[in-house]
Parts: C-alpha cells; sequence; structure tokens
C-alpha cells in the first residue's frame, strides 16, 4: 500500500472532502447566526435564509459522497445540480426579505421563479428531438439547461435584488464571486471534460470566499438591528432627536466633570391653537421642521433633544459657541422658514450648579421670553 503524497492530499478525494467539510462548518455558522435572529427577530427573511443553507449543507454533502464514490448515476449528478440552483434561489429570496417587507406581489414573484426553475430542470431528462449526438455530447448537454439559467438568476440577482437592499457592496462582491465559480465550472466540465486538476481545485476552494461574505453579510445585519434598537432607545420617533432620558443623562455627564456647559430651551409659540386649528399632522410636520433647524444650527457644537410636547433643548458642548447667539440664529430661522416662532431661553453651567437647576433655569428663563411677548431669546 502506497503512502498518499501531498498532492494527492490536494487534489484527490480527501482533499475535496476537507474542503468540502470546512465549507459546511461556515455554512453551520451562518445557519446559528440566522437561527438566532429568527428567534429574535421572528422575521420570515432569516428562515429562507436557514433553508437555503439547510440546502447548500445537503448539497456540499452530496459533493462529499460524490468526492468519495466517483461513479455515480444520472438522477446523483441532476440531484445535486438541482440542490445547487434551488440554494441560490433562497439565499437571495432570504437576503431580499432581510431588508423588505414580503408582500403577495412578492410571493407570485418567488412562485414564478419557482415554476420556471422546476420548467428548467426538466431540461436535464427530456431534451429536444433535433438535439442529437454522441452518448459523451448527450452527458454534456443534460445539466447544460440548469447550469445557463445560473447565469440568467445571477444577472436578475443584480438588476433587481441588489437595488432593494442593503450592504450592496458585500452583495455586488458575492454574485461576483458566485458568477466567477460558476465560469471556472463550466471551463473545467465543458472544455477540459472535468480533468483539468488545477480549475476543479479552484472550482471548489472559489466558493470559501462566496460563504465567508455572505457570514459577515448576516454578521453585519446584526450589527444594523442592534445599532437600530440602541437608536430607537435613545431617539424621540417623531423628531429624531434625542429623547428626554438620553438628553438629560448626558447633561448629567457634563455636570459630574464639571464641563462648561449651557442649556437652551426651546417652546414652540400658539402650538397648541396651531393643532387645534390645522390639525396634528401640520402640527407634526412643524415638530419636525423646527427639529431639522435645530440639529443643523447645534450640530458643531452639542446635541439637541426633544424634552416633552414642543418643547425642544440643546445642551451646548463647545466652550467657543455662545449660547445666546445660536440660540438667536435658531429662532431666526424658524421665523423665517416656518410657519411658527419660538420662545428660548438658555442658562451657563457655574460651579455647584446640578443637572436640574441648569435645565430648570434654561426652563424659567424661556418661560420668561413667552409671558414678556413670545418669539424671543432671554437669557438666564
Amino acid at each position: 500500500m502506497t503512502t498518499p503524497t501531498f498532492s494527492d492530499f490536494v487534489f484527490g478525494p480527501y482533499g475535496s472532502v476537507f474542503i468540502y467539510g470546512m465549507l459546511m462548518v461556515i455554512i453551520l455558522m451562518t445557519s446559528l447566526v440566522s437561527f438566532r435572529l429568527l428567534m429574535n427577530r421572528r422575521k420570515i427573511g432569516y428562515l429562507s435564509m436557514i433553508v437555503s443553507l439547510i440546502i447548500l449543507l445537503v448539497q456540499y454533502g452530496q459533493l462529499i459522497r460524490q468526492a468519495l464514490s466517483p461513479s455515480i448515476d444520472d438522477t446523483a449528478v441532476f440531484t445535486a445540480l438541482l440542490v445547487k440552483v434551488l440554494a441560490f434561489v433562497l439565499v437571495n429570496i432570504g437576503l431580499y426579505q432581510l431588508y423588505n417587507a414580503t408582500r403577495t406581489r412578492d410571493f407570485v414573484v418567488f412562485a414564478f421563479f419557482g415554476g420556471i426553475t422546476a420548467l428548467v430542470s426538466m431540461t436535464y431528462w427530456y431534451a429536444p428531438n433535433w438535439l442529437e449526438g454522441s452518448e459523451e455530447q448527450m452527458r454534456l448537454l443534460k445539466p447544460l439547461g440548469l447550469e445557463l439559467y445560473l447565469f440568467l438568476l445571477l444577472f436578475l440577482s443584480f438588476l433587481l435584488v441588489n437595488p432593494r437592499i442593503g450592504q450592496n457592496g458585500k452583495y455586488q462582491l458575492m454574485l461576483t464571486v458566485y458568477f466567477a465559480g460558476h465560469i471556472v465550472h463550466m471551463a473545467n466540465v465543458y472544455l477540459f471534460d472535468g480533468k483539468q486538476r488545477y480549475l476543479g481545485l479552484l472550482e471548489q476552494t472559489v466558493p470559501f470566499v462566496f460563504h465567508i461574505v455572505l457570514f459577515l453579510f448576516i454578521f453585519e445585519r446584526v450589527i444594523e438591528i442592534m445599532q437600530a434598537i440602541y437608536n430607537s432607545s435613545i431617539t424621540d420617533g417623531l423628531t429624531k432627536l434625542y429623547n428626554r432620558k438620553y438628553f438629560y443623562n448626558r447633561v448629567q455627564q457634563c455636570i459630574n466633570q464639571q464641563t462648561p456647559v449651557s442649556i437652551i430651551f426651546s417652546d414652540i409659540d400658539n402650538f397648541k391653537k396651531l393643532n387645534d386649528t390645522k390639525g396634528h399632522h401640520m402640527g407634526d410636520q412643524v415638530l419636525k421642521q423646527v427639529a431639522h433647524i435645530m440639529k443643523e444650527e447645534a450640530e458643531d457644537s452639542g446635541l439637541c433633544g426633544r424634552y416633552g410636547g414642543e418643547e425642544m433643548v440643546v445642551l451646548v458642548t463647545d466652550p467657543d459657541e455662545s449660547a445666546g447667539e445660536l440660540a438667536e440664529r435658531i429662532r431666526a430661522r424658524v421665523q423665517e422658514e416656518t410657519i411658527v416662532t419660538v420662545s428660548m431661553g438658555y442658562s451657563s453651567y457655574k460651579k455647584g450648579l446640578g443637572a436640574d437647576e441648569l435645565i430648570k433655569k434654561a426652563d424659567e428663563a424661556m418661560y420668561q421670553a413667552k409671558t414678556s411677548g413670545k418669539n424671543k431669546v432671554v437669557a438666564s
């Protein structure tokens, strides 16, 4: 019995088993992340992703069996190819569903492609009568329909799925790698009859890149969801300003560090009358307009929050920024660009002041502005 050489291991069946086994490990890791997301988010996209990954595991399990038993029948070849196509379709459906709510029309499109896939798969068994050739030629012809159908699916994925999802760079890389791997596979089978061992090795290793990028894609989606959850916990849903709790905590943090900060407190004038006469929809629009102006003006000098109702606040952290001048810029822009005006007051930190007192002083200055004519800025 001869000892296997390094070349035998790389290009032989045991090398294929090792590569496919490593790919299955990557797919299992991706499946675990997708399953965790499914349990937490209950979104159908993660279920589609898990099903597609299970099919991929079946695919690579079949490839391992083929590597160990080279003499396989037509049914095994057909099953492996069909599983490959179905896995690609379901992966793309899953990625689409991660970023889009699945509507009735989407199910119609999915069913349509399912039907097309079924029809194309029949070409493996039923070649047209006018296609005649040797036994070897007919053997190569059988899978050609499904092989070319994969190219069509790649093109449609670039065209239809890519514009509708996030992480376009990773998705485009995945499709490009898959396309390159399929080109290598087609060249090896149809130009070299599967006997070019370097192309065969490349065909086996290219999927590593695809599945690593797919894993990173899913992992990045986890980070996006966590970031979205965190943002929703610290921001106001309507104005997108920080909520009262987060704003207060930031003020408290600055006070604890004895940072020289200022607080601007603002209130929209006659807001209740606006809601009563023009409706809450108009009131919401005004709130968003005023919040946008405040964010733009305070972008480089502090942070903004919605303190409650029509009350908005600014924490001025830039020591070079005058709170009075900033408040006046905001007041002037609101008067010029919206249908309302704002009354504003501000206070600056002095040693011994707590967060509650600093905010209260700005609130009292705002109240003074409101009771002495409105649409003005008053210092504490």
